[in-house]
């Protein structure tokens, strides 16, 4: 039963990472690259998609992991996903504080709407995506070294 908790929780912790991975190297450099105002309704679209379905994946991932560490508490790599737990919790710190302040102004942004510094928002939530990005690769790296 543990292994197929921490199968299981790996797998949706490193979906979640490929998802934010995506989002930060992939989706927003395309939005970026469009014409006119294309990437900014598009931003904002994902911002009002991806805001309600990533709240719910990051606080599934940290029960997950606390499950994890609850059953696996006397096992081999159990160090590793406090650890990994610890980061997820950081990760979401990080959202609340720093990237859903701004996803929540950004969301509701058109071109007749939006501020003159919206340019510089954007960058300000892509620099601290790409910390939480590398946060929850952390994350994830140490639970699959727990794995092991």
């Amino acid at each position: 039963m543990l292994n197929a908790l921490e199968v299981f929780t790996t797998v949706v912790v490193g979906v979640m990472v490929g998802v934010e991975f995506s989002v930060a190297f992939v989706i927003n450099p395309i939005l970026n690259a469009l014409p006119g105002d294309s990437g900014q309704l598009g931003r904002a679209h994902g911002g009002r998609m991806l805001g309600a379905v990533m709240p719910v994946w990051y606080i599934t991932s940290l029960v997950l992991v606390a499950v994890w560490v609850i059953a696996g508490w006397h096992h081999h790599g159990t160090g590793l996903v406090v650890t990994a737990g610890a980061l997820l919790i950081l990760s979401v710190i990080m959202s609340l504080l720093l990237l859903v302040p701004i996803n929540n102004r950004s969301k509701t942004w058109t071109p007749e709407n939006r501020p003159e510094d919206w340019k510089e928002q954007m960058n300000r939530w892509d620099r601290f995506h790409y910390v939480r990005v590398a946060v929850i690769i952390a994350a994830f790296a140490l639970m699959v070294a727990a794995l092991a």
